[in-house]
């Protein structure tokens, strides 16, 4: 298992399996726009994981990486799909589907709990500790440390074995289709946000 650092794009020769491809980011905030994308982080599941750093300036061309990211014939897994989706929109251009949201799928069938962050999901259905400690670090250096990268590669290197794990609670509790529906829906809750309806919810009545 190793974890490699690419700057702008991923290289030509770097190869993904077939399947399902993890997929996480890393920004400077939380708000598209003002928070600047740094990182896209992949993992094919196979035990490599991918970094793709983004420099201030960037141009975010990156023809390798938004092909494999906007393939409509690859499944990309992500924990929390909504921001992810929707920070690659506003910088890469690409709409980075279809998805499967993990943080999405154990609000549906882990309804025993409101703990439902990554460190989380991975200790109780993996029995894995993984550490938090560089979530709030600065994505922007100009160099990434080696925890800061080994922290990224973490929010990828467990997707495809969550799924497997929710695959099956969300087959027991017959929530398989819901989800399906959540997960395609995604794209459009994320496309509202970056378009300036990140809060309200445009579906309630209000009078």
């Amino acid at each position: 298992m190793a974890v490699h650092l690419h700057e702008e794009d991923l290289p030509a020769d770097v190869k993904f399996a077939d399947g399902p491809i993890a997929v996480d980011t890393e920004a400077m905030g939380l708000v598209p726009g003002r928070d600047r994308l740094c990182l896209v982080q992949l993992s094919d599941g196979h035990g490599d994981e991918h970094l793709v750093r983004f420099g201030r300036g960037s141009d975010y061309s990156a023809p390798n990486l938004k092909a494999l990211l906007a393939d409509p014939n690859r499944l990309k897994l992500y924990h929390f799909a909504r921001f992810d989706v929707g920070i690659m929109q506003a910088y890469l251009g690409i709409l980075a589907a279809p998805l499967y949201c993990t943080r999405t799928a154990s609000r549906l069938v882990r309804t025993y709990t409101d703990r439902h962050g990554l460190k989380d999901l991975v200790k109780e259905l993996l029995n894995v500790d993984v550490s938090k400690q560089q979530q709030c670090s600065d994505w922007g250096a100009d160099e990434l440390s080696d925890a800061q990268r080994d922290y990224a590669a973490s929010d990828v290197r467990y997707l495809h074995a969550l799924k497997e794990k929710l695959d099956e609670r969300l087959e027991r509790e017959d929530r398989v289709a819901l989800a399906q529906a959540c997960f395609d829906f995604l794209p459009a809750r994320a496309l509202l946000d970056i378009a300036g309806w990140p809060e309200q919810d445009i579906f309630a009545h209000d009078g």
